[in-house]
């Protein structure tokens, strides 16, 4: 298995479209294909947040920024988290 080119919590930018957003999760397929979902920090039209996108590797550009995606103080993670929360 090859290593994904961003990480988790890195702030991407699609180059075609020009979305923006946290990564939050990557998937990589059997045929080789990366995609990263994508959770924009900007509310849209509505006020809403909750914006998704799932993109191909390819088009995406790191705006070298990263977010901590652990929340502090956090009792029960739910999983294992790349930052562990400070519980």
């Amino acid at each position: 298995m090859n290593k994904f080119k961003f990480e988790l919590g890195e702030i991407l930018k699609d180059v075609i479209t020009g979305f923006a957003g946290v990564v939050m999760s990557r998937t990589e397929y059997f045929t080789g294909c990366r995609h990263y979902a994508l959770l924009s920090r900007k509310p849209d039209k509505d006020g809403e947040i909750d914006k998704w996108q799932h993109i191909d590797e390819a088009r995406l550009i790191s705006t070298g920024k990263k977010v901590d995606i652990a929340p502090k103080g956090l009792i029960d993670p739910g999983g294992t988290f790349p930052n562990p929360p400070n519980c």
